[in-house]
């Protein structure tokens, strides 16, 4: 890749241009973390001879060449070169902006278009001189994110990019960035960015908890009553001796993130799953004999969970994975206080429900979340139970299979029809509770149901 990068940027400098990296890359090299987002910007050079010079090395995509940025695809690899640029809004949202591409910009003002101090240092290619002229440095070494200038505030998407690089980066933002937020309408921004933006949190995050506040204090819950609902809702000091549904969601939430599997649907779900996972407390919640209680309280929030969810995206996977999060996460405990009284078959119908081993996952996160003894010592017993008899009874990961089915009752002369099928659900039903084992088992019981 340098090597590539150098090549172009030594062309680019033959043309009387000059490259440099940008944002992200200048960030997280200093960070000492490895770059993933390459983006280079050219100055002193026309965007046609810029994609001219491009051309030679691999596949231009020119889809942003109205914003001035091209995107070479070199074996496999994506780089991204840009043209220095102003914005000025002229409208709402995300988008309600006009670009004007000026090859001649100062390097100072170029930078002053960015978001952050520590996103605004530029290093050029081929000498490794790094301007910083916002003190962008100095916030890093002070973990710091603090707003390059007052145009921050003209792209409301950049409280949510505040919310998700707080934790990523484990840096606190400046108390004058977080007041300007709070200005902020974020109601006109399009759902599909600010989905990306929560999931960049929920996935990259080793303690997605430092955005959620971040989000707290940016007043960005202001725009997601649900999770500002959970604020000051009590519970048990007993079970919950962390203190409120708030708290308790702050830590669910990093317990959840130690536990990503790295496939990212799964990870969508678990995580946003966290983070809802509560979110029928605020409805369900008062005091009863001394107690405070929540009865209810996982199908409860299964509405408010979909609203939040649906508001950001329409993936019915996702939806869906998380709304079983929220209604089944208390599964575990609920068939752990009763467990001599439970049944294979209650096993295995859970299974046709959730996936057994995501469950206990997802009830694990919930489990430690919390500051009880038990939680403290890393102890769940109710996961452990409920994943071991799912995984004797080979339930674990996927719903039995029907072990007699349509072609065997055809083999012995049945006419397909209501009856066929009625027979069918009621040896699928005989199966789930120890009816039969096997084929041999299956047919004995339909003779025996037969005559």
């Amino acid at each position: 890749m340098q090597t590539l990068v150098h090549q172009i940027a030594e062309e680019i400098a033959a043309k009387g241009g000059s490259s440099w990296y940008a944002g992200g890359y200048v960030r997280d090299r200093l960070m000492g973390r490895t770059p993933f987002d390459l983006d280079i910007e050219v100055h002193a050079l026309p965007l046609d001879t810029l994609e001219k010079i491009l051309r030679r090395y691999g596949t231009v995509s020119a889809v942003g060449r109205s914003f001035g940025i091209l995107k070479l695809h070199v074996d496999g690899g994506d780089y991204d070169f840009s043209l220095p640029r102003r914005e000025n809004r002229e409208g709402r949202g995300h988008r309600g902006f006009v670009v004007d591409l000026d090859p001649s910009i100062t390097f100072e003002d170029a930078c002053a278009r960015r978001d952050l101090t520590v996103n605004a240092m530029l290093e050029n290619v081929l000498t490794g001189e790094v301007l910083d002229f916002f003190g962008g440095q100095q916030d890093l070494s002070g973990r710091m994110l603090r707003h390059v200038g007052p145009a921050f505030e003209e792209d409301p998407l950049r409280a949510y990019r505040l919310m998700q690089q707080s934790a990523r980066f484990e840096m606190a933002p400046a108390p004058e960035t977080l007041a300007l937020c709070q200005r902020m309408d974020l109601s006109e921004l399009a759902p599909e960015r600010v989905f990306v933006e929560w999931s960049r949190l929920l996935l990259e995050a080793e303690r997605p908890s430092m955005g959620l506040e971040t989000a707290r204090k940016a007043g960005i819950l202001a725009f997601h009553p649900e999770l500002a609902a959970l604020i000051g809702c009590l519970q048990d000091p007993t079970w919950h001796p962390e203190g409120d549904v708030w708290t308790h969601t702050l830590l669910v939430v990093d317990e959840a993130a130690q536990l990503r599997s790295g496939h990212r649907d799964e990870d969508l779900i678990l995580m946003f799953g966290a983070l809802c996972h509560d979110f029928g407390k605020p409805d369900t919640t008062f005091e009863k004999d001394g107690r405070i209680v929540s009865p209810g309280h996982a199908e409860a929030g299964v509405d408010p969970a979909m609203r939040f969810m649906s508001r950001m995206s329409k993936d019915t996977s996702l939806l869906e994975g998380v709304e079983q999060v929220v209604r089944y996460h208390l599964r575990p405990a609920e068939l752990y206080r009763v467990r001599d009284e439970v049944g294979h078959g209650a096993i295995r119908r859970l299974a046709l429900k959730v996936k057994i081993s995501d469950l206990v996952r997802w009830a694990r996160a919930d489990h430690f979340g919390r500051r009880s003894e038990d939680a403290l010592n890393r102890d769940f017993p109710a996961g452990d139970w409920l994943l071991a008899r799912a995984q004797a009874l080979e339930v674990h990961e996927a719903a039995p299979k029907p072990i007699l089915l349509g072609r065997h009752l055809l083999e012995r002369g049945w006419t397909p029809g209501p009856e066929m099928g009625e027979r069918l659900k009621q040896a699928y039903e005989a199966q789930l509770d120890d009816g039969f084992e096997n084929l041999d088992g299956a047919l004995r019981w339909l003779e025996e149901k037969h005559e």
